[in-house]
């Protein structure tokens, strides 16, 4: 749908997580019997198996070896930044505790100049042989320009996943100043699974799959930490993205009857997100900011966006999101607090039974609405006390 926003000029309406809610169902299904595991296919044939279908973000103040290692035996995956602190410094905590302590005003500068240090790339290797060790699938990222030859040394280091991340991402990409990644290529000669983002529109998503990626990621700008929003105008918001983007996942299914996994990536804070982001298409979801909150995360309560060091145009800033429990139960509970940003999981096995959904592809198929008023709907006193669904994080 499209409307005039001048003469000659039209606008598509779009909706983000607030705009919208799910309708219970006419069946409804225990929550401990719905089945929410998540796969990604490989080149052999053998899936790799998530149990929860829930990754978390490649951001510094998000992952480390630690976090990966814990986020994979819960059931997740935790995808580590090739160009962040761990790979730029042998003791990335000490580096940690300056951005930590910096004042706000400074923290950028610091950041651009922390960044400046050249990836080791003995460290990339040193990483991933870490997670390795801890027992769990090792996931790790990098921008366009660095993927041939990281996703290289990340193959050989035994990386069972490799995602090429940036803040947009298309398969067309015109340049008189340097070679362009061919991403179809990178696909045939990995022999890891490769993971793409990000992206928002149906027929770049379309342009992406056919490329032989394993999984592809939707958003540009919603995290919590970006603002690429602000300073550059660009993004989507989330619902639309996801619904455009999975029916460009379910028509490539029709055409090659290979069917290749959208993630919602960003923009989700607490569990009714993650809940609407699968219902509108998603097949698993990345989070940066939930996770922040976690003891096990590197920030200490602190997150900051990829782009936000970037050297002329930072696109992210640094937040503050606190510590408020193990990452155990911000995924798995018992709840503590009341705005929904712990116990994920459960948040969507309940929707789920209450949809009547037994799995993630039928919870695709719920109803949506439109309904800007789901949020404040009887909610005076909790917006009055700024508490539940009146704080601030809600």
């Amino acid at each position: 749908m499209a409307m005039f926003i001048g003469r000659n000029r039209k606008a598509r309406v779009t909706y983000g997580f607030d705009e919208i809610a799910l309708v219970p169902g006419q069946v409804t299904i225990n929550p401990n019997e719905v089945d929410i595991t998540f796969e990604i296919q490989t080149r052999t044939g053998d899936p790799l198996k998530l149990g929860i279908p829930i990754l978390a973000s490649a951001m510094d103040g998000v992952v480390d070896v630690r976090f990966a290692v814990e986020m994979g035996k819960l059931g997740g995956l935790a995808v580590l930044n090739l160009e962040g602190v761990q790979t730029r410094y042998k003791n990335p905590e000490e580096v940690l505790l300056k951005v930590l302590e910096a004042e706000k005003e400074h923290v950028t500068a610091l950041l651009q100049k922390i960044y400046q240090e050249p990836v080791q790339e003995d460290l990339i290797a040193a990483r991933i042989k870490q997670m390795k060790d801890g027992g769990v699938l090792a996931a790790v990222s990098s921008i366009p320009q660095k993927a041939e030859r990281y996703g290289q040394i990340a193959q050989e280091a035994g990386a069972d996943i490799f995602v090429v991340q940036s803040t947009v991402s298309t398969v067309r990409h015109i340049s008189t100043k340097y070679r362009s990644l061919d991403l179809a290529k990178l696909c045939r000669d990995l022999g890891c699974p490769v993971i793409v983002g990000n992206t928002v529109g149906f027929e770049v998503t379309l342009e992406i799959l056919e490329c032989g990626v394993a999984g592809v990621l939707v958003g540009v700008g919603p995290g919590a930490a970006c603002t690429s929003r602000g300073v550059l105008g660009l993004g989507v918001p989330q619902v639309t993205a996801t619904v455009d983007c999975a029916a460009a996942r379910d028509y490539y299914l029709k055409r090659s009857g290979r069917y290749v996994p959208i993630i919602t990536d960003g923009g989700m804070s607490k569990g009714g997100d993650v809940c609407k982001a699968l219902a509108c298409g998603a097949d698993a979801v990345m989070i940066g900011s939930a996770f922040a909150k976690a003891i096990e995360a590197p920030g200490k309560g602190y997150h900051w966006g990829m782009a936000t060091p970037h050297a002329n145009l930072p696109r992210g800033t640094r937040i503050r999101v606190g510590t408020t429990g193990p990452l155990r139960q911000i995924l798995f509970g018992p709840a503590e607090v009341d705005d929904g940003s712990q116990n994920l999981v459960g948040a969507i096995t309940t929707c789920m039974g209450n949809v009547g959904a037994a799995n993630l592809r039928e919870f695709q198929e719920t109803e949506v609405i439109i309904a800007p008023s789901i949020r404040t709907e009887g909610k005076l006193f909790q917006q009055a006390q700024m508490v539940g669904m009146g704080s601030r994080n809600s």
